[in-house]
């Protein structure tokens, strides 16, 4: 006896095709909302600005009916994540890092005009050169517009360890993998870092020369998951770029027990410069019984010497929350890319979950007044109980604020 199939009746071809095509446009069309901001500092917004749905159809799908008469999606796309960002040529860019399902990521350019929605990806994806040992897995680009007039991307490039033992198929070296442009299209490889440390991740270049040096803060580890007995957020400087070898890192950003970073931490994007000194986003990771968990974190540095941090809030300006705690690595938050716009906002882009880029929205003005006058993590439940009794006994003595009558 037959019966007829469960699967979903095929209405052909043209008919999968438009209605695949109408979804996509729906979704690159829909607008996003700004919500309101609870800690007066952060303003999220309602969608997330790329997902893997926003990845072109003709990136997925054999589009021809001769080849792919039944329009099966052939080169699917798990995630689009954890973006680099910048202005370029009057749009917001984001450097996307898309991963497929055959878990090799790449890197692809969407824009919008507006920052928060209508992002389109450009026609084709990043084809970066190689070095002379070709990169396994590449992701998590920043992209800085240097004082030398390039455009940097820093990258982490992986590659199996060659030192590992047979049959093991998951030991793998990091380091951070460097190209160049001038539009965004044309793109140069230069060497990839070299540093004391035996692996490099979350490496970004400071925008300006230092004594005539370029600057770079790096992320020393030990292993390719476990910092060790490395870690921090470091600071180091290269004569040539085009040679790029540190010879002596300091740690200017070290982990602590008990805190939001203390099992890893490394710098987002470039910072931002203001009156203050160079602003920071970073992310401060800690174990759980759940795994690790990531969240998004602020410091400033001293405007003259850029190594020297001269306020450093305590705890997390962003934890996941909501859909953002659900992805292929659960509980994550983790940013590449900010951009602070002329009328004085700063967005910030932030991956969930290694699963879909967010943005959230806030200002030059509260950034900088959240990160110089958040008291800084004494390290004590001692102390963070003083903290609050002395928050209390200041709100106690200001002059109340009445409800307006009605």
């Amino acid at each position: 006896m037959t019966t007829r199939s469960l699967f979903p009746v095929f209405r052909g071809f043209g008919v999968r095709m438009r209605e695949l095509a109408a979804a996509h446009r729906a979704l690159l069309r829909r607008k996003n909302d700004v919500l309101r901001a609870n800690n007066g500092v952060i303003a999220r917004c309602k969608y997330p600005v790329i997902t893997a749905d926003h990845v072109p159809l003709e990136w997925r799908y054999d589009l021809s009916p001769r080849t792919n008469p039944l329009l099966i999606e052939r080169l699917g796309v798990n995630a689009a994540f954890n973006a680099g960002a910048m202005e370029f040529d009057g749009m917001v860019v984001l450097m996307v890092r898309v991963e497929g399902v055959d878990r090799k990521s790449f890197f692809a350019i969407a824009g919008s005009k507006s920052g928060i929605d209508g992002f389109v990806f450009r026609p084709k994806p990043v084809l970066l050169p190689e070095t002379d040992v070709p990169d396994v897995n590449v992701y998590d680009m920043r992209l800085v517009r240097h004082e030398d007039g390039w455009i940097y991307g820093l990258f982490c490039t992986e590659r199996k360890d060659p030192a590992a033992p047979h049959g093991d198929l998951s030991s793998a070296i990091a380091q951070a993998g460097i190209v160049r442009t001038r539009d965004l299209v044309g793109w140069e490889r230069l060497p990839d870092l070299r540093t004391p440390s035996p692996q490099q991740r979350n490496v970004v270049l400071h925008p300006e020369l230092i004594d005539g040096q370029y600057a770079l803060y790096t992320r020393p580890q030990d292993g390719f998951i476990d910092a060790g007995s490395g870690g921090g957020i470091g600071w180091g400087l290269v004569r040539d770029i085009t040679r790029p070898v540190i010879d002596h890192e300091v740690i200017v950003d070290d982990r602590q027990y008990h805190t939001i970073k203390e099992a890893k931490n490394g710098l987002g994007p470039a910072p931002i410069k203001t009156a203050m000194g160079w602003l920071h986003l970073a992310h401060g990771v800690r174990n759980t019984a759940a795994g690790l968990r990531y969240v998004l974190y602020l410091f400033l540095c001293d405007l003259q010497d850029p190594s020297r941090v001269i306020a450093r809030p305590g705890g997390y300006l962003l934890a996941p929350e909501g859909e953002e705690r659900i992805g292929d690595v659960s509980n994550v938050l983790f940013s590449c890319g900010w951009v602070p716009r002329k009328n004085g906002d700063v967005l910030i882009y932030y991956g969930s979950s290694d699963t879909r880029v967010h943005v959230a929205v806030s200002t030059m003005d509260r950034l900088l007044d959240y990160v110089q006058h958040t008291p800084a993590d004494e390290y004590t439940t001692g102390a963070s109980v003083r903290q609050r009794l002395a928050l209390l006994h200041e709100n106690m003595l200001s002059p109340k604020t009445k409800p307006r009558k009605r």
